[in-house]
């Protein structure tokens, strides 16, 4: 196989897997959560897969890639996940970052830039700094449009329903 032809199938590969991750992430926004979508992948088989889904469960961490990365382990019996490749819609934030670090992803493939809070090149780069004990490599941009349009979408709707787009935050009284 020619360098253009590995080339080629890894590409194909990431557009596969980012679909399966985009399908996550529809499914999250019309469940009313942030439409974000990750899948972990060894050897061309799923480990573990996540939606966002942190309203539903009243948990800050139920991020899309912590989600999938927790069903991994539990599959896998393990925490650390070496050799896996890890597709999400939305690039990980700094809290997820550290989740893939620590569980020893190889690799993560994402669609969309996170220019607020992107914690693999875009505010931070957690993922590829060489002051922590592991490195992943990350793969940028894989049906980047179709994900950003998810997302601007679903603002869109919120904001077009609420006005401003902003949740009230509870007190302690309600």
């Amino acid at each position: 196989m020619t360098l253009d032809a590995a080339l080629q199938e890894t590409l194909d590969t990431d557009v596969r897997w980012m679909h399966h991750a985009l399908a996550l992430a529809r499914a999250a926004g019309e469940a009313g959560e942030v439409p974000v979508g990750a899948v972990l992948v060894q050897q061309g088989a799923v480990l573990g897969e996540g939606a966002n889904h942190p309203i539903a469960a009243h948990d800050p961490t139920a991020h899309a890639e912590i989600v999938a990365l927790r069903a991994a382990a539990v599959v896998g019996g393990n925490y650390r996940l070496p050799g896996t490749t890890l597709y999400v819609t939305l690039e990980p934030c700094v809290m997820c970052a550290g989740a893939i670090l620590h569980a020893r992803v190889a690799r993560i493939v994402y669609a969309a830039r996170d220019p607020k809070a992107g914690a693999a090149g875009s505010v931070f780069d957690v993922l590829g700094t060489r002051k922590l004990n592991h490195q992943v490599e990350v793969v940028a941009g894989v049906l980047e449009a179709e994900a950003a349009e998810l997302l601007r979408s679903f603002f869109r709707v919120r904001r077009e329903a609420d006005g401003n787009g902003r949740r009230p935050i509870a007190s302690p009284d309600s």
